[in-house]
């Protein structure tokens, strides 16, 4: 017996059933980014200075620390998970795992450094 033709081993598989969750949160993404960033550039713009004590008083309060933690979270999830379609899209070859890996490294690298450096100046106000 034969191969078939190519619908016929394509047949009854079905699909992954990736796609609608990874759609659905990188919507969910885009949303919360919108929210949180309109809401950092209201903050911002609504400081009295933008000297570092100004700052660094703003970013040890806990309702814009959070935020900014969201911000943070929402944004980088997001990031990755729009370069994941890029390179599942675009790279055929054996490097598309690497490139994956890679970005899952750099994009958990990225968020935790800053991450860290919205805790350490939260946590750090007082002792300036």
């Amino acid at each position: 017996m034969g191969n078939g033709t190519s619908i016929g081993r394509v047949r009854g598989l079905g699909s992954a059933h990736e796609g609608t969750h990874h759609w659905w949160h990188q919507r969910l993404t885009a949303g919360s980014n919108l929210i949180l960033v309109l809401w950092f550039v209201l903050s911002i713009a609504l400081l009295p200075a933008y000297d570092w004590e100004t700052i660094h008083a703003w970013v040890s309060q806990t309702s814009v620390a959070v935020p900014l933690i969201l911000l943070i979270v929402s944004t980088f999830y997001h990031f990755r998970l729009g370069l994941q379609v890029v390179i599942e899209d675009y790279q055929h070859d054996e490097t598309r795992i690497v490139a994956l890996v890679a970005l899952n490294f750099f994009t958990l690298a990225a968020s935790a450094t800053a991450i860290f450096a919205v805790l350490k100046t939260a946590f750090t106000a007082g002792a300036i």
